[in-house]
This record gives structure tokens, C-alpha cells and sequence, in this order.
């Protein structure tokens, strides 16, 4: 019985990529980095049911095929706990709106500067609003790599993957099912960093930093020993924990103290060697979104540098960790940004300005309908004291799902200023992070695995294997 021939993968790329069954084959790498490969992301984000997923497939083994492949940030961390690595501070961004274009940007700049320590993540909550699931978000990523010629590890990452207080109040058990049901869909998708935040859980009732983190460390525990458990064979997750929320009190060396050691016996209690937590998030004055004043403007920040330094310093030395994170870092002023590689802060979280720089750039009519639409669907978030500048500014994020078609589908001259823009950016913020040849040291530390996955619709199975050298890829 004669071997079956190869077919077509998709009709966007012709001849430059076949299939054989769930096997592909890249004839010409080159032909990712152009137009053609826009069809496909197409189909794997607005396209019927079957068509999108097919895409999704065929983007994913694409990665695989020629050197885009999702992977843990974890080993990179041990090692930075381990004072192997140092001096830098990893962006992660949330890619909320024109999720393709921006992500090109990314990517472009960091293959631009040689940067391989960065993160693309989305939050529980940006996954709803957003109208982003896992699945989708991940095929857009490394759509966006392939067509800008990236090579390396794609750090995806769930932010905030967090327990709700009232809900927990109300259901704890589930609750925690909620976000560990989150968790299949996110690690089955490519997420092999999650952020787990039960900091809602904290007590401060309690006279004792020990009760008053109880909750959280307990909780946290029994996330992450099921976030081990749905691990793709050969692939540690990066885990993080939060000991404060963000945008309440400086949180304090005694309090991560209090939280690690919690963490620590519980998840020796529970799961004995268990992988624990790679970095803890913390709060030191910032706030999500920053704080917007009547005339729409964001009101100062002032930033508690020593409390980063300190907190990253005892994460390191006493609990081999990568250091502290700081959220809510896009809306602080451009002079702050040098000051985390600076007290080796492990990594940033930066959303809301990119959201801003979207909505700046968007033409004028675009921008009222969307208002329009606030105007009606998030009324009941208005306050009676919020401006319309504040209201607009607090509630426009909600508008990015029921417009995701809109915004991708700007027009050339608009994607070509916001891409400018985004270059601007995001070549400032990965100079003043010092992530410029951090390539080298992603590949030192990163092994990523080959996963394939079977074409949707048949019988196969996952397949894991060592990645190949990177001299056998295609650039």
C-alpha cells in the first residue's frame, strides 16, 4: 500500500507548507514571514468552528516545525535564584486589544534588540472582556512571531488567575475548581506560566501575619499542587504566588516571610516534592490601571523602590525564588522604568498604557461608537462623581471583546502609526529593563519541548519529544 502524498495545509500557503495525516512539513520558512500567513491567524480567530480550529492546530505545529514554541520561564527563574543570571527585569505584557499587531510589535523590537526574557499573559478577567480564550490568545502569539521571523521560547503566561473573595466567601470549594478549571483550558492551550492570586484571601482581622496569611499560602498550595498535576509531561510551570493586592498597603519582608514559609511546609504537607512557586508577587504603591483624575489624567505614583529591593533580595536568599514582581507598572512615568533592573525587581507586569495607546490612535469615529456603546452596556459602573473622562477611562477596556473585529480590521494608514508607536514603546521599556541579549540567556537556561498535537478531528495523540537543535531549524 503506497504512502498517502502530501496535501496542501492550508490555501494561504500553497506549496511552502504540507501535511501528511497530523504530520507538517515547513518547504519554506520564508513564506510565514509575509501576508500569507495573515490568512490563516484569520481563520484561527474569526473563522467558522472547524476552520478555526484547524488553524489553530496548523499555527501551533507551525511553532513547533520551525522554533516558536511555548514553554516555562522556570528554569530561567531557579537560575536567577540561584545568582546565575541577574541584572535584568522581565516585561510581562497583557495583550488585551488589536492582539495580532500589537504582538508583531513585541516581537519585531525584541528580535530588533536580541531579547528573549519577556512574557505575553492575559488575566482571568481580560480573557472574558477581551473575548480572548486561551486557545485563541496562544495561536495569535505565535502567529505574530512566525510572521516577524522570532525564533525562541514563547513565554505565555496567565495573570491573576484569581479566586474571588465574595465567591470564595460564598462557595470556597467552587470557587477553586473555577480557577483550576482555568487552568486545564490554559495549560492545554500553551500556558506554562500561571500566576496564581489568592492575596484576596488575606485576613488582616488577624493579629498574627501567620493567620493573616493562612488562606492565601493554603489556597495557593493546593492550586499549585494541581497545576503540577495537569503538567504536559517534561515541563515544570512557572508558578507565582501574591502576598498583597495590589493597590492596599506596601507589603513587608516579615509578610513574605510569613507567606513562603506558610507555602512552603503546606505544599511539602500535601504534595511532597512538589515543585514550588519561581517568583512572589508584591505590592509597593502602584495600582492596575493607575489612578485617573477628573481631566483624565493619572495622578503621580509614588513607588517604594526600597521595598521591591528588599523583598527581591530575601526571595532570592532564602527561598532560591527569582524575586519580586511588581504589577500594575505600564502607567508609571518613563524616568521609573530603569529603577527595576536596579533593584533587581524579577519582573513587571504592564497592561493599561498599551490599552491607552490603542484608544489614542484610534480614528475619531471608531472611538465615539465604542463610547456610544459604553455609554449604554457599562452605565451601572459609573459613579456619580466620575467625569466622563474618568468613566471612559475605567470602564473602555470592557469594549474591547464586542469590538475585536473592529480593531483588527483598522485601517493601513491607523495599524501603521499605532505600530510605530508600539516600536517606540516597547524599544524604550525593553532598554530601560535591560532585556536587550537576554536571548543568550533564555537559551542557556530554556530547553523547550517539541509537543505535537493531533489535527483536530482525528484519533491521535500528543507527542512529546527533546528539541531539536537549533541549527536544524528553520530561520
Amino acid at each position: 500500500m503506497s504512502a498517502p502524498a502530501p496535501t496542501v495545509a492550508h490555501p494561504a500557503l500553497g506549496q511552502a507548507v504540507t501535511r501528511i495525516d497530523s504530520t507538517i512539513t515547513v518547504h519554506d520558512a520564508s513564506v510565514l514571514a509575509t501576508d500569507k500567513l495573515d490568512g490563516v491567524v484569520l481563520d484561527a480567530v474569526f473563522g467558522e468552528a472547524t476552520a478555526r480550529d484547524y488553524a489553530r492546530w496548523l499555527l501551533w505545529e507551525l511553532g513547533q516545525a520551525v522554533g516558536v514554541r511555548p514553554a516555562s520561564i522556570h528554569d530561567l527563574y531557579m537560575a536567577r535564584g540561584r545568582g546565575e543570571v541577574h541584572g535584568f527585569t522581565v516585561p510581562a505584557i497583557n495583550v488585551r486589544g488589536a492582539t495580532y499587531d500589537t504582538a508583531r510589535s513585541i516581537f519585531r523590537v525584541a528580535k530588533t534588540m536580541d531579547a528573549g526574557a519577556f512574557i505575553l499573559e492575559i488575566a482571568r478577567s481580560e480573557i472574558a472582556y477581551t473575548d480572548q480564550r486561551p486557545s485563541e490568545y496562544v495561536a495569535v502569539l505565535i502567529a505574530a512571531a512566525l510572521r516577524e521571523g522570532f525564533r525562541g521560547p514563547l513565554f505565555v503566561q496567565g495573570d491573576h488567575f484569581q479566586v474571588n473573595h465574595k465567591k470564595y466567601a460564598a462557595d470556597p470549594k467552587g470557587e477553586v475548581d473555577n480557577v483550576k478549571k482555568l487552568a486545564d483550558e490554559a495549560i492545554a492551550a500553551g500556558f506554562y506560566n500561571i500566576d496564581v492570586d489568592t492575596s484576596t484571601l488575606v485576613d488582616l482581622s488577624h493579629a498574627a501575619l501567620d493567620d493573616q496569611q493562612r488562606k492565601n499560602y493554603e489556597v495557593c498550595a493546593e492550586i499549585t499542587t494541581y497545576v503540577r498535576s495537569q503538567e504536559p509531561k517534561g515541563v515544570t510551570i512557572s508558578v507565582g504566588g501574591e502576598i498583597g493586592e495590589v493597590g492596599t498597603e506596601n507589603s513587608t519582608v516579615p509578610e513574605l516571610r510569613a507567606f513562603m514559609d506558610g507555602f512552603n511546609a503546606t505544599l511539602t504537607r500535601i504534595a511532597p516534592g512538589t515543585a514550588g512557586l519561581s517568583k512572589i508577587s508584591v505590592q509597593s504603591g502602584t495600582s492596575h490601571g493607575g489612578i485617573v483624575l477628573a481631566d483624565g489624567s493619572i495622578a503621580d505614583v509614588k513607588l517604594d523602590l526600597k521595598t521591591l529591593e528588599d523583598l527581591s533580595k530575601v526571595a532570592r536568599d532564602e527561598y532560591g525564588m527569582s524575586g519580586a514582581v511588581q504589577h500594575g507598572a505600564s502607567t508609571l512615568p518613563d524616568d521609573a522604568f530603569h529603577n527595576f533592573p536596579r533593584t533587581e525587581t524579577a519582573e513587571i507586569h504592564l497592561a493599561t498604557n498599551f490599552q491607552n495607546m490603542l484608544y489614542d490612535h484610534l480614528p475619531a469615529v471608531l472611538r465615539e461608537e465604542i463610547y456610544g456603546w459604553l455609554r449604554e452596556n457599562a452605565k451601572d459602573e459609573r459613579k456619580a462623581t466620575d467625569s466622563d473622562e474618568q468613566f471612559f477611562y475605567k470602564t473602555r477596556k470592557k469594549a474591547l471583546g464586542p469590538f475585536k473585529k473592529a480593531l483588527w480590521n483598522l485601517d493601513a494608514g491607523t495599524k501603521a502609526k499605532l505600530a510605530a508607536a508600539y516600536d517606540a514603546k516597547f524599544t524604550f521599556l525593553f532598554t530601560q529593563l535591560a532585556i536587550g541579549g537576554t536571548k543568550a540567556a533564555v537559551k542557556q537556561t530554556v530547553k523547550p519541548l517539541a509537543i505535537h498535537r493531533p489535527m483536530p478531528g482525528t484519533a491521535g495523540h500528543i507527542v512529546v519529544e527533546a528539541a531539536p537543535d537549533d541549527a536544524t531549524l528553520s530561520d
